[in-house]
């Protein structure tokens, strides 16, 4: 039997999303220099230029994501992640197909992000490009950086 599954905006400040902000932030920090980490402060992800979801599985958070609009037209995602024991469901690509709906949805026509270029970023890269994501040179107010992969996808 299927568990059922919900993707919806919520307030990144619920009590019940620690975890994932914790394990968010111990994998970015796992083998990123401090000066790469480009993670938003939890509290930063209440903002009107900012779209926050939280996947649930039978009622329980399992993964978050957000949409940061840089202008009218582009957005960044931000603050994906899924916990690692509900990891290999497909739940990665199911939020980040959402993302991209949801955008669609409300008139953005390029979305882009920065991930890692360590190791232990390669599945992510690869969700991102299975997704129809492409390397793009730095955007917004990013710069380059050894340590970072950009990537942009126009809808």
């Amino acid at each position: 039997m299927t568990e059922p599954l919900s993707f919806a905006p919520e307030s990144p400040l619920a009590g019940d999303l620690d975890l994932l902000f914790q394990r968010h932030a111990a994998e970015m920090h796992a083998d990123t220099p401090p000066e790469s980490i480009h993670m938003l402060p939890r509290e930063a992800l209440v903002s009107p230029d900012i779209d926050f979801f939280v996947l649930r599985r039978s009622g329980k958070p399992v993964g978050m994501a957000a949409l940061k609009r840089l202008d009218g037209t582009h957005a960044e995602v931000k603050s994906m992640h899924v916990l690692a024991e509900a990891r290999g469901a497909g739940l990665s690509r199911l939020m980040l197909d959402r993302l991209v709906g949801h955008a669609r949805g409300v008139g953005l026509t390029r979305l882009s992000l920065e991930t890692g270029a360590q190791p232990s970023f390669a599945a992510a890269r690869g969700l991102y490009a299975r997704g129809g994501f492409a390397e793009c040179p730095p955007f917004g107010s990013y710069c380059p950086d050894p340590n970072s992969v950009f990537m942009t996808l126009a809808l």
